[in-house]
């Protein structure tokens, strides 16, 4: 074997230089080269380690994870919905239910006081994401009211309720005899099923992806115990009792509609509820009064623009003042 002055010199070099074992940068770690040169901060394996987490090693920056390194960040936090608005507001006792009333500027009132009659009212409802609506309804002086009857998924029994919040409003505080009403989500059963029970009392209808048939959301098993009925006897009585069954009644009552809606909304379909009910307006001929903002891509959430909408506050404002006079 011949050998070369340099690997002479080489072998040289290597009996005056002990080895040191970093740990890492060896060529049995997968994932690094072995001849790679690090930097002196690689002799402290905790730092190096956090480095290596973070993507960065002295100057270096790892542009994609590599083989048998750990680079994947945690997963971002769960997103956690908005509080409850918080307005100035009258709290008040109806039927037994808690209940609300937030009032326009004393300057902005009027008699009688347009209002619009907002479902679904919960303990986390009406929330944040609607702030910038309910202050625009304020400053045009269109009152709020609400009444939780819980989840009753548009139910008989939950219009007396209903009716017991309009009387407080129209006979005792000289509130407007109609009304827009208000249905975000499952709140849509709410509204539509009063409005059913009541066309008479209703100005208008707005809705953020309203559910109108109950067999999308909750669905019928969900929704039965409220109805007083088994699942069985409820789905023989869709047509009594479904709000999107029924749309007829309100398309001859020309009651009008502006509703939004995502056209990717697993949970409350749009092609089930807001598109349905706008067929079923257009099969009775008046198919304009049914206004259908569609969001591409978007499904069920705290999207920004389903909670600007401004075609939609001024439709609620528009129609809470047609129904004041």
């Amino acid at each position: 074997m011949i050998t070369t002055e340099r690997e002479l010199r080489n072998r040289a070099h290597e009996k005056q230089s002990p080895k040191r074992s970093f740990g890492i940068g060896r060529r049995d770690r997968p994932g690094f080269n072995g001849g790679m040169k690090f930097p002196a901060c690689f002799y402290s394996f905790p730092l190096a380690a956090s480095l290596i987490l973070s993507g960065r090693a002295g100057n270096m920056t790892f542009a994609e994870a590599t083989p048998g390194t750990a680079t994947s960040a945690p997963p971002p936090a769960r997103k956690l919905p908005p509080p409850r608005l918080e307005l100035p507001r009258v709290d008040l006792t109806i039927d037994g239910r808690p209940a609300f009333l937030f009032l326009p500027p004393e300057s902005q009132r009027r008699s009688p006081q347009p209002w619009i009659f907002y479902a679904p009212t919960l303990p986390a409802y009406p929330d944040e994401a609607e702030r910038w609506m309910h202050e625009q309804f304020l400053a045009a002086g269109v009152a709020v009211a609400g009444v939780d009857v819980g989840e009753a998924y548009g139910s008989p029994a939950s219009h007396r309720a209903f009716d017991a919040l309009y009387d407080e409003l129209t006979l005792r505080r000289g509130f407007a005899r109609k009304s827009c009403l208000f249905g975000r989500s499952r709140g849509g059963l709410w509204v539509s099923s009063w409005a059913l029970h009541r066309p008479d009392r209703v100005a208008g209808i707005i809705g953020i992806y309203p559910v109108y048939d109950f067999r999308t959301y909750p669905g019928v098993t969900n929704a039965a115990p409220a109805y007083g009925f088994t699942p069985a006897e409820l789905t023989r009585r869709v047509a009594e009792f479904n709000p999107i069954a029924r749309a007829g009644v309100l398309a001859r009552a020309r009651i009008p509609f502006a509703l939004i809606h995502g056209d990717d909304d697993k949970v409350v379909p749009l092609r089930d509820n807001s598109e349905a009910l706008r067929e079923a307006y257009q099969q009775l001929g008046v198919g304009e009064l049914v206004r259908l903002i569609v969001l591409p891509g978007q499904g069920h959430s705290f999207h920004e623009p389903y909670f600007r909408s401004r075609e939609l506050v001024d439709f609620a404002i528009e129609r809470s003042k047609a129904g004041a006079r």
